[in-house]
């Protein structure tokens, strides 16, 4: 219930799962239930239906979903309470569906040290490893909860005690073969310890943002293997400035995303391309228009980075430096690579093309409502 501008931080949860399409929640409470039961109630209010079951403050995880089996559905999502992350519902039941598992957990991967990892994936997605104490050699990511359970998996946990759900059941699960990893490289944010509210607080602000490619969506493309070189070979498209003038007023955070195989390929270098970018800010500032960060690939295409497009890399390192929700950016770009990229990244993509300039795009964003309720079921 810690506020973040003006809003308890379980009220982002609920407004995530109904966005997602989830009608009913069940709150699992210990310390302080009555702050929560008041804020929510039934439910009705924030568009779901709301329960909850109250145990002792010291009931672990393991013990609350032992005392709530009954009341659960056959199949149901779990999440901790203290952990924010955009859940692509759709994709993450696609996955569980196709791996045919007990049980799915979203893990962090961590590339970034944002945690300790706390766990192995193997080659084919599923868990070889989990390790609470953070101490066995080899491990690559982190559980952030997020899970797909069968009811049946309730089973696993001891009866007697006050046994923890990991320690219990994720043991079981992984020597059965039977917990499958849903990565993501998408940070997740949390009120779990104060050094972290500030980032969590930043995140939750969701400041407006469109990520932008560059080449065919601000100036015109160049023949294919071919570069713009300098400023010479820079061309406007009709409405581009306009365009990020627009994005301006209407007070958005505009990062560049793109591709720069010229780099690699000697076709220009690093003083170059600074200078191009400078040219292209100087021009965009004067239509009243701003460019707040650009990201840029400097490699070839066979060299296997993380960043080139379709890669979505440089998506996720924009959301790492500027705590970006991307189930809520929308990127902008006139390439399928792009379209691909930002699917990778789990943002929402609108496409340039002769017809659809990016004005056009950019009055469609601001017009828009981009939530996405989705719902599924798995295949007969």
């Amino acid at each position: 219930m810690i506020p973040f501008h003006d809003r308890p931080f379980a009220e982002y949860l609920v407004e995530m799962l109904r966005g997602q399409g989830f009608r009913r929640i069940l709150f699992l409470l210990g310390y302080l239930p009555d702050k929560v039961t008041e804020h929510f109630g039934d439910g009705s209010r924030f568009g779901v239906e709301i329960e909850y079951a109250v145990s002792p403050v010291e009931d672990e995880t393991g013990t609350r979903l032992r005392r709530v089996k009954d009341r659960l559905d056959d199949i149901f999502v779990l999440l901790y309470c203290d952990n924010y992350w955009p859940m692509p519902f759709a994709a993450m039941w696609e996955r569980y569906c196709r791996l045919g598992v007990e049980a799915m957990v979203t893990v962090y991967r961590n590339r970034d040290g944002y945690t300790r990892d706390n766990l192995r994936v193997d080659d084919d997605g599923l868990l070889a490893l989990y390790d609470k104490s953070r101490t066995a050699p080899g491990l690559a990511g982190v559980d952030i909860g997020f899970f797909i359970l069968t009811r049946a998996v309730i089973d696993l946990i001891p009866e007697g005690g006050n046994p923890s759900f990991e320690k219990s059941v994720y043991p079981v699960l992984v020597e059965r073969r039977q917990l499958a990893a849903f990565e993501t490289d998408h940070r997740y944010y949390s009120v779990g310890s104060h050094e972290r509210l500030p980032l969590t607080e930043a995140f939750l602000a969701r400041n407006k943002t469109v990520l932008l490619d560059r080449d065919g969506t601000l100036n015109l493309r160049m023949p294919r293997a071919e570069y713009v070189r300098s400023w010479a070979d820079w061309q406007w498209l009709p409405g581009a400035r306009e365009a990020l003038a627009e994005l301006a007023r209407a007070d958005y955070r505009i990062i560049l995303i793109t591709n720069q195989p010229g780099l690699a390929r000697g076709a220009l270098d690093q003083a170059a391309l600074d200078a191009i970018h400078g040219r292209m800010i100087e021009e965009t500032q004067a239509a009243g228009g701003r460019i707040d960060h650009i990201y840029y690939c400097p490699h070839n295409w066979d060299e296997g980075c993380d960043c080139r497009k379709p890669r979505p890399g440089m998506l996720f390192q924009a959301q790492r430096d500027f705590h970006l929700d991307l189930s809520r950016v929308t990127f902008i770009g006139d390439d399928d690579r792009d379209g691909e990229a930002a699917q990778a990244a789990g943002a929402p993509f609108l496409q340039v093309t002769e017809s659809y300039s990016l004005l056009d795009a950019v009055h469609d964003l601001l017009a828009a409502d981009h939530s996405n309720p989705v719902t599924g079921k798995c295949p007969d």
